[in-house]
């Protein structure tokens, strides 16, 4: 799709552009057939931050080039997304747009983190980006600079030459990471910026000239479960401020994982506050992170956002997505329904022997430490190099059991002679603390009247490299049991970890009807 880039093909969809085409980056247009908008793994996209100009929506990206095994935001540039019909599936992509060190002078390169474009009075576009600044004496690096330009596509120059207009330079922005900024333009025409993260917020009123601060900056602590990615926008009166958060716990509305995030947004009177927590609009998604953008494009409001759900993707191989989004306008003030997300359509999953995508997963230990997830079990993914949300675990911050357990639930019988397991540690096997191997395991079935072990065949040795199978006599059951005998000694035991566990048939078969309905085992 991207092998051949042409100098200007804009108009095969009709989009109308600045004419300075020969100094814009080359664009490509494709068909999307869902989320993600572009999903082949070709370039990774993240922080959306849509803009209607005209008839036409664009969604600022940054680009994630992480290979497949690090865990780190490798994020050297920003891209751009447009159609002119989201239903279509019709877009335009810019892979190209705009590299920190081209925008500023004085910016280092990488880091091309969540920005936002807007168009000002003056009908030029301001892009306000987060990046690294190259000599910096002070904690953090980041800074946020101003780029402006006759058209969303460039070309961008610096609007202000003397440096970044936020860094940690400003006393109230001293102390926390200056990115994630979110621009918004008020119909009095006064400019109102936020930016932040790692749950410090801070807003300000900026001159006309779109660069320079006005007035006292505002320190935001009532929008519950702030994090980072704040998105400040407008429907009739009403402001409204849309933020990953990461409130986190066995009863928490947003994410029962403490490394994955929802969308929450809160209202107010006022462009600066004070704000009020409404709730949750989006659910997490398949990425750690959680990063928005809210418009109305031609009478439809939407949603952007980012998912790992691109061919190769993950945690930082992200991909923007876009949904509808509702709102029930019988409370005052009108509120956000939650987003469903959706994916284009995928091929039907070939039959296979692992059956464990289709059972409800229990643990002895719930509730599980917010640094863990039981979804994991079954979720088919297994990354080179995890973080702690893609397994489950039974270490805790007390007294780690001795004998925890896994169990899968069907909702209807299903024929099994084997399990695979991958288990996963931070100690070696035999410590007393920690997460590590287990000193043994063993598997059991419900009979339909008692637990029942396994008439074991084979064996794999215990460890943390690989897999680990088990094979065993056909048993034909609704429940099956994991029982695990932790590392350590009374009072002093390793927690387990386990990243995936199969669950295999004798023959590849059609995955059977998802456990939906809560159904678990008996005790």
């Amino acid at each position: 799709m991207h092998s051949k880039f042409l100098a200007c093909p804009l108009f095969l969809l009709g989009l109308a552009f600045a004419p300075l085409c020969a100094q814009q980056p080359a664009s490509v247009p494709f068909h999307s057939s869902g989320n993600p908008i572009l999903a082949d793994g070709s370039y990774y996209s993240t922080d959306p931050a849509p803009i209607v100009v005209g008839d036409t929506l664009y969604i600022l990206a940054g680009r994630d080039e992480a290979p497949p095994d690090v865990n780190d935001f490798i994020m050297n540039e920003w891209q751009l997304f447009a159609t002119k019909d989201v239903a279509s599936g019709n877009w335009v992509h810019t892979p190209h747009l705009a590299r920190p060190e081209q925008l500023f002078r004085w910016a280092a390169p990488g880091r091309a983190y969540g920005g936002q474009i807007v168009e000002g009075r003056d009908h030029r576009f301001y892009l306000y980006a987060p990046v690294a600044q190259a000599t910096d004496k002070f904690s953090d690096p980041f800074g946020v600079g101003v780029a402006v330009a006759n058209s969303p596509l460039g070309p961008w120059t610096d609007a202000h030459p003397a440096g970044p207009i936020v860094s940690q330079a400003m006393p109230e922005a001293s102390r926390i990471q200056n990115i994630d900024p979110t621009v918004m333009i008020d119909g009095d025409g006064r400019v109102y910026m936020y930016w932040g993260t790692f749950g410090q917020l801070l807003g300000v009123e900026l001159a006309p000239d779109m660069v320079t601060s006005i007035g006292p900056v505002v320190h935001v602590t009532t929008l519950k479960g702030f994090f980072e990615a704040a998105w400040i926008f407008k429907r009739g009166q009403t402001y409204y401020m849309s933020y990953a958060a990461n409130s986190a716990g066995p009863h928490s509305e947003c994410t029962p994982a403490l490394y994955h995030a929802c969308l929450a947004y809160g209202t107010s009177d006022s462009p600066l506050g004070p704000w009020t927590y409404r709730g949750v609009l989006l659910d997490p998604v398949s990425s750690t992170t959680s990063h928005e953008g809210i418009i109305e494009f031609k009478k439809q409001w939407y949603l952007t956002y980012h998912t790992a759900d691109a061919k190769g993707g993950g945690h930082f191989r992200r991909s923007v997505a876009i949904d509808k989004l509702e709102w029930d306008d019988s409370t005052t003030p009108a509120s956000i329904r939650k987003v469903t997300q959706t994916r284009a359509p995928r091929p039907p999953r070939p039959p296979s022997r692992n059956l464990a995508p289709a059972a409800a997963a229990i643990a002895s230990n719930e509730p599980i430490a917010p640094q863990f997830w039981i979804k994991a079990l079954n979720d088919e993914r297994v990354p080179a190099n995890p973080l702690p949300p893609e397994m489950w675990s039974s270490w805790k911050p007390q007294e780690i059991p001795a004998a925890p357990w896994l169990e899968y639930a069907w909702s209807q019988p299903v024929t099994l002679n084997g399990v695979r397991l991958r288990f996963w540690a931070d100690h070696e096997a035999g410590a007393t603390e920690g997460v590590a191997p287990p000193a043994d395991w063993r598997i059991e079935f419900w009979s339909g009247s008692e637990w029942k072990p396994v008439t074991e065949t084979r064996r794999d040795a215990t460890t943390t490299e690989r897999f680990v199978s088990v094979s065993f006599a056909p048993v034909t059951t609704s429940c099956l049991r994991a029982v695990f005998t932790a590392s350590g000694k009374p009072e002093h035991y390793a927690g387990v970890a386990v990243e995936e566990w199969e669950a295999l048939a004798p023959t590849p078969r059609q995955l059977p009807a998802k456990n939906t309905t809560g159904a678990v085992c008996p005790r």
